[in-house]
């Protein structure tokens, strides 16, 4: 393992209950447990999952410009986000290609932004780049804050025997501060997962102590709950079709391709607007689209894809066991008119052609909806 990785403050919990440690975004993260990434899959389907997910990044911005000055940089206007309220949006070059996808909370009159492992500087660079004519005050909270999510059918009734408040009447997207296990923390309906749940950020030094809790929480009450390691954190992303930079989203990338124009407000002045309008208006080269393998195989990121006549048409992004719909499946950029749920197409895994279908997105529709 390099040295240089960093490793968040349960590093020790996760090696002595059998976290295999893996480098990811510069840090040395649990991939599974002993249980096992296709169980820890199915846990949190149908209880509840635990997850260390404090290599993420936050960033608070606030000041009398705070508003003015992230609306002109994240793609969804936050105008329309109220106190208490959060949104996704996405971050974007000039060009309409992707900086990163994050997601804004609006709390104590300000703005708490959360961001990718692998982009934490990079994001943190580009709003420090843009604050010239805007008074605001940009700071990384990342390492005095600890970030957990807790997930599944079964989280928030779990949640509600560690905490002062009924977190299951706060509607989706929305945030309270709050107690759990007795350590202040500020807590959002929000998770990556497709299930229901909460994230939570608190002091950092109560990290082991706040896990515990929710363990012990779990097994006082019998509801199964189990800690989660980065493999299934990402079968349980794909299969509601959450986007992974460097896979769905990159610099390379438009939110227009991934599928992801639901989160741009088209009357906010953000960086990339006017080519994505642009873009809008010519028409898309490719499209992001999600497959099903017919044939065995297992699909990997840069497959080639193909028509029927064996003409290339895209390439993979992203492909894995999906748990849930128990098939090999991926995510690949074709040509539009291949975009088509039922289109026959065939993806190339090892110089072997294998017979895969266009399905529609998501593969697996989020719970909370």
């Amino acid at each position: 393992m390099e040295e240089d990785l960093k490793r968040t403050k349960l590093y020790d919990w996760h090696v002595a209950h059998g976290g295999r440690m893996v480098p990811f975004a510069g840090w040395e993260m649990p991939v599974r447990y002993d249980l096992g990434a296709l169980e820890e899959h199915r846990v949190v389907r149908r209880s509840a999952g635990l997850f260390d997910i404090d290599h993420m990044g936050q960033i608070e911005v606030r000041g009398p410009d705070a508003t003015k000055f992230l609306n002109s940089l994240v793609s969804w206007s936050l105008d329309t986000v109220g106190e208490n309220q959060s949104h996704y949006a996405l971050l974007c070059f000039d060009h309409g290609g992707i900086v990163d996808d994050v997601f804004v909370y609006h709390r104590n009159g300000g703005w708490f932004v959360v961001v990718n492992a692998s982009n934490r500087q990079a994001d943190l660079q580009w709003l420090l780049d843009h604050r010239a004519g805007f008074d605001v005050v940009i700071e990384d909270v990342s390492d005095p804050t600890f970030m957990i999510a807790l997930q599944g059918p079964r989280a928030l009734a779990l949640l509600k025997t560690l905490t002062r408040d009924d977190l299951g009447a706060l509607p989706r997207f929305h945030s309270a501060q709050t107690t759990v296990a007795g350590v202040p923390a500020f807590v959002g309906r929000t998770g990556y997962t497709g299930e229901d749940g909460v994230e939570l950020f608190f002091d950092a030094d109560s990290a082991v102590g706040v896990w515990e809790s929710i363990l012990d929480a779990g097994a006082k009450t019998g509801v199964e709950v189990a800690a989660i390691g980065l493999a299934a954190r990402d079968s349980l992303r794909f299969e509601p079709g959450f986007p992974l930079y460097g896979h769905e989203i990159s610099a390379d990338i438009t939110p227009l391709e991934a599928n992801l124009g639901w989160a741009c407000s088209w009357d906010s002045p953000f960086v990339g607007r006017d080519a994505l309008v642009r873009q809008k208006a010519e028409g898309l080269k490719r499209k992001l689209i999600a497959f099903e393998l017919t044939e065995s195989g297992v699909p990997r990121q840069d497959c080639v894809v193909t028509n029927q006549a064996g003409a290339v048409i895209g390439t993979v992004v992203e492909g894995l066991y999906a748990p849930t719909v128990d098939k090999y499946c991926g995510h690949a950029f074709v040509l539009p008119e291949y975009a088509v749920a039922g289109t026959p197409l065939f993806v190339v895994i090892r110089d072997k052609p294998k017979a895969a279908v266009v399905v529609r997105r998501p593969l697996y529709q989020p719970a909370y909806r």
